[in-house]
């Protein structure tokens, strides 16, 4: 069977109530911060559903015995946000990820067993992300060890990460049909960088 990029857009009212005021344009920065937070938190929750390793566990009550399920902490789990914007993706996402090991720059080697989230504000043309992608597949971590979490996707970035990554499952708020000339996504939710205020260095 061929592989396919899977794109999961959760239908929660909570996730579309705080993608709408990202896409509003007089959203202050510090609510457009929290609602990346928020969309971290709801986006990783509904990724992790079917994949964070688990294993039954019997445990006592007060009053007796009951069959319980706990997070499986043998296996690793990396949160790689996407700098700088991402951040704030994962300051959401980690309240639902506490045994995660945070990484700030792209891991050029993990263990074996190892899963690997990465925190992307939007998606535009998508070139990017197939960078950091293949640099993680050379690395020895394909699509199936990943999860990629993003507020916001274009169609033209989709297509073409599901043509480099098949095996990659993403979850976003949005998908928006197209770009302007200038590469922002139209309707959008306008720049993070920008919009945080977020001070960016520039060469000396």
């Amino acid at each position: 069977m061929a592989m396919t990029l899977r794109v999961v857009v959760p239908p929660h009212p909570l996730i579309a109530h705080w993608l709408t005021v990202l896409r509003h344009q007089h959203t202050p920065a510090p609510l457009y911060g929290t609602a990346l937070q928020e969309l971290g938190r709801w986006l990783t929750y509904e990724a992790i559903r079917d994949w964070l390793p688990h294993r039954p566990q019997l445990v006592t009550t007060a009053t007796g015995e009951a069959e319980g399920s706990v997070i499986e902490s043998t296996v690793p789990l990396l949160a790689c946000p996407i700098l700088p914007a991402g951040l704030e993706l994962w300051h959401g996402a980690r309240s639902v990820l506490p045994e995660a090991t945070l990484c700030l720059d792209t891991p050029t080697q993990v263990e074996d067993n190892a899963g690997l989230i990465l925190f992307v504000d939007q998606i535009s043309d998508g070139e990017r992300e197939v960078a950091l992608l293949q640099q993680l597949q050379r690395a020895g971590i394909d699509g199936r060890r990943l999860r990629l979490i993003t507020a916001l996707t274009a169609s033209p970035g989709l297509k073409l990460i599901g043509e480099a990554i098949p095996d990659l499952t993403l979850h976003t708020a949005c998908i928006d049909a197209e770009l302007t000339d200038s590469g922002m996504i139209r309707p959008g939710i306008g720049d993070p960088v920008q919009r945080l205020n977020i001070r960016t260095r520039s060469a000396d």
